[in-house]
């Protein structure tokens, strides 16, 4: 029994050894290739030119040793064609072999656009590019068709129901492709009719005037406003919205917009359905959600909707703004705000600020872009945000306007962004970016003109040194008016605390008589230093001394005031002056501003140990109000006074202040108003200009924008309102010619003066018409100055 066993056993185990080879084989075969189907043993591509064999095998999942069969190779070739790619796609079978055979879409050869006015070509071709449609890409001529139905559907948004999109594709040689688009943009539907249906506290012909889009009139060829757009109706309806809401009706809804066109598309009917609703006045006011470390009371301050108020939408999202920049100068850069009315009974609304306040924001990183010449440390040093501290939304465009205010950039060009650090929910990096503008100036002229005679001269000024911001001029001139040389230095951050130091020397042989001056001449030569102090953000004062000395030489036919001068005081004079200045400056923009202002206050003394002992004080401001799209108003007005003091018996004449031309009241020749003097005592009656010890002037300027907007951006156009003179308080009995202050010989000019920052320098026009010119006064009616800028 035993040994039966045994064998059992034995064969047993054989016979699973036996067994387990075959079992394994059998798991590891290929499976069985049935019928209809075959194996691949290799993938061959045709008709491949410019897209690679890569693609073609990514959009394809098939690969050597697959088993295929007919319905597998029409899913292949389904999914290759949705690569877009491929204009024809033939799987073909050689034994083993899988052959892929394509023909591929043409290639874009160039995209032409014809026609097209109102919407710009580079505009168009971005579109297009985003679309899948520029030059090199593969042609598909289903995204053609799409672009051109959504060109149609831009063009009926902008009122052009009648607008038509051609596209022609030319074949070219090697598979490719011309595309031309040619775009019949029709004309603007005009309003034929425009109502508003549902109003009962406000008249039609009330809310029809606030809205851009009107019936036709007079002007409505200059103004545009008949000419219908989606765009003008969603902003008239928003307009609606907020005339109602600023008036109580929070409630007040746009329903729904009818505009029906005309069969000949040139005119459009609109009809507006509105929901007024009841007025409301204002209940309780709160403010609710992350106030994080924010002091309640202070933001609640801030609130410019109170109890008893009629609803005013306007000032709940001036405070929204107000509780936002409340947030964001501590820190909570992305701070936000939400004024939600909630409506109650008996006409009553409540208004809760609900605020999302998120976590405070440090600065990372603060960059500069677009400051190809000017110094990362130059401007790094006009920041009052600093890395490292929290983000203030204050001092970043406190920042900002320091940037503007340095005169090295465009107008207006100055940009700022605050980004999240990616990965990071309480890190912030502040991106400026600027577009510099030439900082130099070179004035080379040869010249001839009545007067002066010939003029020679070369003139260089730097504001910007090799982007250090340290400012350099150097000059040198030659007619028979002045001989002259000058060179002055300032460097503005002399300390890291901002404070100023510059020197200037100078020398001026100067003969007045040849530009109709008074006649004498003064031969000058000096120098002096003078430092400039910070005070605070928009404030600085300036200190300097200065020595000169003075010759003065009378002409041949001399007046008396010049005779009598001399006799009094002589011809040679050594002078010492300090100079004192206070000046503040809030402008936007140092070259074009359309905000804030610039004030000065000046005073200048001989001081004791001079020669002379006089002084002159002089008063400047300038501010302008922005009164939205481009719009702005702007006043000046320009005062001095110079006087005597000590042992000298007359105000020195060669420091005497001048009126007329640019910069003070244009409408008359430069230097030509005030008083005036005869050569001799028998001169002719009307004398030449000797200015005055007493300076008045004043100006109001309309900043109005040119159409086409950014194409002149660096062009200024003002209308112009210019008054003053000068005035002498101590006639002498002997100056017949004098004239002492009366505001009734204050003249006056108006007209259009234009400025433009060419690649030459500033160019400065005027059209001027005097006001109240007498026949002595020397007008221009036209004026032209011109800087060389490099």
């Amino acid at each position: 029994m035993k040994r039966l066993f045994r064998v059992a056993s034995t064969a047993l185990i054989w016979m699973l050894l036996a067994g387990t080879p075959a079992s394994a084989q059998s798991a590891t075969e290929s499976p069985t290739v049935q019928r209809g189907q075959f194996r691949v043993t290799d993938i061959q591509l045709q008709g491949l030119q410019r897209v690679s064999a890569g693609t073609v095998f990514n959009a394809m999942p098939v690969n050597v040793g697959d088993i295929l069969d007919t319905v597998q190779m029409q899913s292949l070739t389904r999914l290759l064609f949705t690569s877009g790619y491929f204009d024809d796609i033939t799987l073909l079978r050689d034994g083993g072999v899988l052959i892929v055979r394509v023909v591929e879409r043409p290639a874009i050869e160039s995209i032409d656009l014809e026609g097209n006015k109102a919407l710009k070509s580079e505009d168009l071709l971005q579109s297009l590019s985003e679309a899948g449609l520029r030059e090199g890409e593969i042609f598909k001529q289903a995204t053609l068709e799409h672009i051109g139905i959504q060109l149609e559907r831009t063009y009926f948004a902008q009122g052009r129901y009648d607008a038509t999109i051609d596209t022609n594709v030319a074949n070219l040689p090697r598979n490719r492709v011309a595309i031309r688009i040619d775009i019949d943009e029709g004309a603007s539907s005009g309003v034929r009719h425009l109502n508003i249906v549902g109003n009962t506290v406000f008249t039609q012909k009330e809310l029809l005037s606030r809205l851009e889009l009107s019936h036709p009139t007079w002007f409505s060829f200059v103004q545009g406003n008949d000419k219908y757009s989606r765009e003008k109706m969603q902003g008239d309806l928003e307009t609606l919205e907020s005339y109602y809401q600023d008036r109580g009706y929070v409630e007040f809804d746009s329903r729904s917009v009818q505009v029906s066109v005309t069969p000949d598309k040139k005119a459009v009917y609109i009809t507006v359905n509105v929901h007024e609703g009841d007025r409301y006045v204002v209940d309780n006011v709160e403010l609710v959600g992350e106030i994080s470390d924010v002091d309640p009371d202070l933001v609640e301050r801030l609130f410019l909707v109170s109890k008893g108020d009629v609803f005013n939408r306007a000032a709940v999202t001036a405070t929204e703004e107000r509780i936002a920049a409340a947030f964001g100068n501590s820190g909570y850069t992305f701070a936000n705000a939400s004024g939600v009315p909630e409506v109650k009974e008996n006409g009553l609304v409540d208004v809760r600020f609900v605020v999302e306040s998120g976590k405070r924001a440090y600065v990372r990183r603060i960059s500069f872009a677009g400051n190809a010449v000017t110094q990362d440390q130059v401007l790094r040093r006009e920041m009052r945000q600093i890395e490292g501290g929290w983000a203030s939304n204050q001092a970043i465009e406190r920042s900002k306007v320091r940037l503007d205010q340095l005169g090295y950039f465009e107008p207006e060009s100055v940009s700022v962004e605050t980004l999240l650090v990616p990965g990071t929910d309480d890190q912030v990096d502040v991106d400026f970016n600027v577009a510099e503008i030439p900082t130099g100036n070179i004035n080379a002229q040869l010249a001839y003109a009545d007067g002066p005679g010939l003029l020679l001269s070369l003139g260089f000024r730097q504001e910007n040194i090799a982007g250090t911001g340290n400012r350099l001029g150097a000059s040198i001139s030659w007619s028979d008016y002045q001989k002259a040389a000058s060179f002055d230095f300032n460097d503005p951050y002399f300390t890291a605390d901002g404070i100023s130091r510059g020197y200037n020397f100078y020398v001026r042989k100067t003969n007045y008589s040849a530009i109709n001056i008074a006649s004498f001449s003064t031969d000058a030569y000096g120098g002096g230093i003078n430092f400039d102090f910070p005070v605070g953000e928009e404030q600085r004062l300036q200190f300097g001394l200065l020595a000169e000395q003075t010759t003065l030489t009378q002409g041949i036919l001399v007046s008396s005031e010049i005779a009598d001068f001399v006799e009094q005081s002589g011809e040679e004079f050594l002078n010492f002056k300090a100079l004192g200045l206070w000046s503040k400056a809030t402008l936007n923009h140092p070259l074009f501003p359309t905000a804030g202002g610039r004030y000065r206050l000046g005073g200048l003394v001989a001081i004791p140990g001079s020669d002379l002992e006089f002084y002159r004080l002089t008063y400047a401001a300038e501010r302008y109000f922005p009164l939205g799209r481009g719009f702005a108003v702007g006043l000046r007005t320009e005062l001095g006074y110079g006087g005597i003091y000590g042992d000298t018996e007359s105000y020195p004449f060669y420091e005497h202040f001048y009126a007329g031309g640019f910069g003070s009241v244009r409408g008359y020749e430069k230097s030509s108003l005030g008083p005036r003097v005869r050569d001799t005592r028998f001169g002719s009656s009307e004398g030449r200009p000797f200015g005055g010890n007493l300076l008045v002037e004043a100006s109001a300027e309309l900043v109005f924008p040119l159409p086409f907007g950014d194409r002149f951006r660096g062009i200024r156009s003002v209308y112009f309102i210019d008054a003053g003179n000068v005035f002498n308080t101590e006639c002498p009995e002997t100056s017949p010619l004098c004239l002492g202050f009366d505001a009734g010989e204050l003249r006056g000019a108006t007209g259009i003066s234009m400025t433009w920052l060419s690649r030459m320098g500033p160019m400065n026009f005027a059209l001027s018409l005097p006001i109240n010119d007498q026949p002595d006064d020397e007008v221009e009616r036209f004026a032209f100055e011109l800087g060389y800028s490099f």
